[in-house]
């Protein structure tokens, strides 16, 4: 018995140098973690009307499809009433969905978006028609148009063609007030006695009370109609037609409305602002230091063209006129606003 120890301790040792001089298990490599991807960039619209209304709210929704095609922006957009609670939803619910870039079309947001934008303070939010900026509120800036000059010009043509003139505004707004400030100076450039007369619906989208403001300014000796209503405006165009009178188109190319009638159209191409501003919002490095302000001096934003196909166009020597007009704008000479 005793002889089967010493192999049984041979055996034993050599197992235990073995088991010492084999390499340690290697443990599981840690699963790679996939990259994280950046977050989407969302752009989003609050419209005060309808955005196929061949004007103003056209522009903005034309501008944010520029956004999803040239950025690769998520979009999204609201026709809103016409209520400051739906404002306020409307801002939150785009905020918290993870939008950077939201557009109040119109300075009539002001009051919903300063009582949200404090509290998304990586979100910006920007007022369409507004001069707002409070350094208190770094995230909420105002982007204005100055339809006073374009409309400057309009009441110029206006004097030199016609014989009076009735204006359709949609609110009484700063943004409208100064176009037709701008109108009324442009006309009496002319002749200080060119009457001028002007309304506001209280609304953007009643095409029959615009369109019966309208006639009421025809049957009064006015020979010029130009609106700035929004999807209302269609009303006026209605006028033009019906009364076989001149005017303007406001926002974008409304020709086809009346396409005898409308003289000259006033462009603006928004969404050349508009995306630029987007695009530095996408990459962080939008720093906002006051309102942004678009003119005449911006000249892929905003332009009039003329009517060459209606039935009295407006002459070539009175373009040229313009032109020079628009010139001294552009280089402050001539003042649109009379405050």
């Amino acid at each position: 018995m005793k002889r089967l120890l010493f192999p049984l301790f041979v055996f034993v040792t050599v197992f235990a140098l073995l088991a010492a001089c084999a390499p340690a298990a290697t443990p599981p490599p840690e699963p790679t973690k996939a990259p994280e991807q950046p977050a989407k960039f969302k752009a989003g619209l609050l419209a005060p009307g309808p955005v196929n209304d061949g004007g103003w709210n056209q522009t903005a929704y034309e501008a944010l499809k520029r956004m999803e095609s040239e950025l690769g922006a998520e979009i999204g957009y609201v026709e809103v009433e016409m209520a400051p609670a739906a404002f306020e939803k409307a801002f939150r619910d785009f905020a918290d969905q993870g939008y950077t870039f939201i557009l109040g079309h119109g300075n009539e947001f002001t009051d919903a978006a300063k009582a949200v934008a404090p509290q998304y303070p990586n979100t910006f939010f920007f007022l369409s028609s507004s001069r707002f900026y409070d350094p208190a509120i770094p995230n909420l800036i105002g982007l204005n148009t100055d339809s006073s000059q374009p409309c400057y010009l309009f009441g110029y043509i206006a004097a030199k063609m016609g014989k009076g003139a009735g204006l359709i505004g949609g609110m009484e707004i700063p943004p409208i007030a100064e176009a037709w400030d701008g109108f009324i100076l442009g006309a009496h450039s002319v002749n200080p006695d060119f009457p001028v007369k002007y309304t506001y619906l209280g609304n953007w989208t009643d095409t029959a009370a615009a369109k019966e403001a309208a006639i009421s300014y025809v049957d009064g000796g006015a020979d010029f109609l130009i609106g700035n209503a929004d999807f209302a405006n269609n009303g006026v165009y209605q006028a033009m037609v019906e009364k076989n009178v001149w005017g303007f188109g406001m926002f974008g190319d409304n020709t086809s409305k009346a396409p005898k009638n409308i003289l000259a159209n006033y462009i603006l191409n928004y969404g050349e602002g508009l995306v630029e501003l987007a695009a530095e919002v996408k990459a962080g490095t939008f720093k906002p230091t006051s309102n942004i302000e678009f003119g005449l001096k911006h000249d892929k934003v905003m332009w009039i063209t003329y009517n060459d196909g209606a039935a009295n166009p407006v002459p070539a020597d009175l373009r040229k006129e313009v032109e020079g007009i628009a010139e001294k704008i552009k280089a402050g000479e001539i003042k649109t606003m009379s405050k």
